[in-house]
């Protein structure tokens, strides 16, 4: 995603994680994370299936994972969206901004995939959901 479009998306993902994260006091950079990839899986479970998410949660953990070496998982629970426990325990591990920053990164970049094997525009509709009430809510 190099689109202008895309940027919004970017920008959407890094408000929504914002605002869930000024709600929840503290841990809240691994509470907005939790409460973001529950969103994300209640709106694509059902069109790409359980198995399908964990296969894409894993490829962006994977991806994510070569910035953020201390974001990789263990081989048990690596590439599956059960993993986010462990994910949580990472982030918890981290300063408020590095967490941040790795969380939007995983994010974005599971968008980004799942723009890649779906297209843009059913991608913008199936999350646009996990991203209302933002400010960057019109550029889904």
């Amino acid at each position: 995603m190099t689109t202008g479009k895309a940027n919004l998306i970017g920008e959407s993902i890094r408000a929504a994680l914002a605002q869930r994260a000024g709600l929840l006091g503290a841990d809240a950079t691994v509470e907005a994370t939790a409460a973001a990839w529950r969103l994300v899986a209640a709106q694509l479970a059902p069109v790409i299936g359980a198995r399908g998410l964990e296969v894409l949660f894993g490829r962006a953990l994977h991806v994510t994972s070569a910035t953020y070496r201390w974001l990789a998982v263990s081989e048990d629970g690596g590439g599956r969206a059960e993993a986010l426990p462990s994910i949580a325990e990472c982030l918890a591990r981290q300063d408020p901004a590095t967490a941040a920053e790795a969380s939007y990164t995983l994010l974005l970049t599971f968008t980004e995939l799942l723009t890649a094997l779906i297209g843009e525009s059913l991608t913008t509709r199936l999350l646009a959901p996990v991203f209302a009430g933002t400010t960057q809510e019109s550029a889904l």
